[in-house]
């Protein structure tokens, strides 16, 4: 079997491709920033490169994405194609974010683009908003005040269940049929922040709702919550992009890759119903 080597297999999407690959009977090489403390981890510090040679030695595939809080992620992963170049992979999954093809400057796009012209076989994810930003970074307002606060105003967005990622990446490390391609993933439909609302009051079985907020409101809690200010402007950044409309649009990524439908916001509310609890 091949040995994978995961870059930020701690997080949401990656402990849950390192969950279907080892259940598929694949070695897993899990990346972290800290000192290992299982088997199947390597340290790798994104920020030095440290550990680098020893996280890709051995390793015939890789899946990347750059760890939140960070701006510079062509920084952070860069030297991590050019490692994967060398070693000649046989294949390496780049997850991004919707949107980022859209400017060539973009820190994200800059590492696709590397990423295109390394000869490597590759396929690039674009996933957009995930639904479980709203059992993490929105949970605070939910079960506290009732409330998802968000400067979004009334547009729309076709939020991701995780696991669907998870199941995409899977399915493109697996094979070559696909080789060269990136894949924007979407859900099925396109909600609006009321819309989940009134899904999440369901599930919860008591009123949840949305209100709109001033971008400085947003960025006043993101600095309270200890975001270092680069990463909170950049992220209101994104959040107008929400606002202005680009984040509605619907593929058909996951059903093609996967076949099946992604997952829906009514079973996602449903399966973290213990969150919703005042």
């Amino acid at each position: 079997m091949t040995t994978t080597l995961i870059v930020g297999a701690s997080g949401t999407v990656g402990s849950e491709l390192a969950r279907r690959l080892a259940a598929a009977g694949h070695t897993v090489r899990r990346a972290t920033s800290r000192i290992p403390s299982a088997p199947d981890q390597v340290r790798l510090d994104l920020v030095t490169h440290e550990g680098l040679e020893q996280a890709f030695d051995g390793v015939d595939r890789a899946f990347l994405l750059a760890p939140p809080g960070h701006t510079n992620q062509h920084e952070l992963l860069g030297p991590l194609v050019e490692r994967a170049h060398t070693q000649r992979l046989d294949k390496l999954v780049l997850m991004t974010a919707m949107g980022v093809d859209a400017d060539p400057r973009a820190p994200l796009r800059r590492v696709e683009l590397k990423l295109e012209a390394s000869g490597l076989p590759f396929n690039v994810i674009r996933p957009n908003w995930f639904m479980q930003n709203f059992h993490t970074f929105w949970l605070a307002g939910i079960r506290e005040q009732g409330t998802i606060f968000l400067p979004t105003g009334t547009a729309k967005g076709s939020f991701i269940d995780a696991r669907d990622i998870a199941a995409v990446a899977a399915a493109l490390l697996d094979s070559h049929a696909h080789d060269g391609i990136a894949f924007d993933l979407t859900g099925a439909r396109a909600l609006d922040h009321d819309e989940a609302a009134t899904i999440l009051s369901r599930v919860a079985g008591r009123a949840i709702r949305y209100q709109d907020i001033l971008p400085g409101a947003m960025l006043h809690g993101l600095l309270g919550a200890g975001l270092p200010r680069p990463y909170a402007e950049f992220l209101l950044t994104i959040l107008g992009h929400f606002k202005a409309g680009y984040a509605e649009r619907v593929t058909d990524a996951v059903p093609q890759l996967t076949g099946r439908q992604p997952i829906a916001f009514e079973r996602y509310a449903e399966d973290h119903r213990a969150c919703w609890q005042a």
